[in-house]
């Protein structure tokens, strides 16, 4: 599918909103989100909600209302077309030998390990807001309505767990939930390895597209995506039974 309108049957949905609270990407804004929880939700409809830039968070299906405010455009890889540049491919080199798993989403003290420590790290680093995630919010924001279509790549090394992908394969492509790493592996750059792994998969799997998620200029935490071209961007958030108009978007680098 793609830049099609949704002809099925919907599936039963609570929709809500959530109140403002402050912005993360843009300093002094607030921000409002729209949500649909769905429990039973095919891999059709799925693909529908992320082309017209809803994000999934466990049964949770979100994008922002905020008033004033249009800043946050979705953006995907052009899979076919993309061509990796040479630090990129330096990425590649520095991870011959790191493990690479992928299966359902699980949930082990592991992960939760990781999870605290690569955010501790940005808190200190970036300036994230940082609380330690409990096995139960992990659960329900990564485990929990994967379905069959919810993967988890998990990145190892040295026998540790030291990256964690979580993805959703679409019907015509490959949307990236979240990832976090090791903060001791810097150097093997795996933010940028797991999205180069996401492409060569999309590849595999013959899928035109790597779903990024949200785009916010200015913002440092999105500085990595526009390098990763062609791209194509999304302004606002479409019904499932309208189009989807994704425009050919590039930063000069």
């Amino acid at each position: 599918m793609n830049n099609n309108t949704f002809t099925g049957t919907p599936p039963k949905s609570t929709d809500f909103s959530m109140l403002d609270y402050d912005c993360a990407y843009l300093e002094g804004r607030s921000v409002r989100m729209s949500y649909k929880h769905i429990e039973n939700v095919t891999q059709e409809y799925n693909t529908a909600l992320i082309n017209r830039g809803w994000r999934r968070f466990g049964y949770y299906y979100f994008h922002p209302i905020c008033e004033g405010c249009n800043e946050c455009k979705s953006l995907r890889i052009d899979v076919e077309n993309f061509k990796a540049r040479k630090s990129q491919k330096k990425a590649i080199k520095r991870n011959k030998e790191t493990e690479i798993i992928i299966q359902k989403p699980t949930l082990s003290q592991a992960h939760i390990n990781l999870y605290n420590k690569y955010h501790a790290y940005k808190h200190k680093n970036d300036g994230w807001s940082h609380r330690n995630i409990s096995p139960r919010e992990y659960k329900e924001n990564f485990v929990e309505g994967a379905h069959d279509f919810g993967k988890e790549v998990l990145y190892i090394k040295d026998g540790n767990l030291i990256g964690v992908d979580l993805i959703d394969i679409l019907d015509d492509g490959i949307s990236s939930i979240y990832f976090y790493y090791d903060p001791d592996y810097l150097n093997l750059s795996l933010g940028t390895y797991s999205l180069l792994y996401q492409i060569e998969l999309a590849k595999v799997l013959d899928l035109p597209w790597i779903y990024l998620g949200y785009w916010v200029d200015g913002c440092k935490a999105f500085a990595y995506k526009p390098n990763f071209q062609p791209q194509e961007i999304l302004d606002g958030f479409p019904n499932v039974d309208e189009i989807s108009d994704w425009k050919l978007f590039g930063i000069p680098q």
